[in-house]
């Protein structure tokens, strides 16, 4: 996939106070997105959008593109 992510976000988002059971519980993230963040796989672009509010940043601060070879 040629774009990734360029931080560990379950790591990032338990440093900013949001741990996995928080997360489910208060229903910021399904259990499948926080399935797929664990994998490193693409998730919807609401979810996008719900990361960078938590995390206070930019999404050029959670994903890149690398070019397939």
């Amino acid at each position: 996939m040629p774009v990734v992510y360029k931080i560990d976000i379950l790591a990032a988002l338990k440093e900013a106070g949001y741990n996995t059971n928080r997360l489910r519980k208060e229903k910021l993230l399904s259990e499948s997105t926080i399935q797929k963040l664990r994998e490193g796989e693409g998730v919807a672009w609401d979810n996008l959008d719900t990361l960078c509010r938590l995390l206070e940043c930019d999404i050029s601060d959670l994903l890149e593109y690398q070019k397939e070879e």
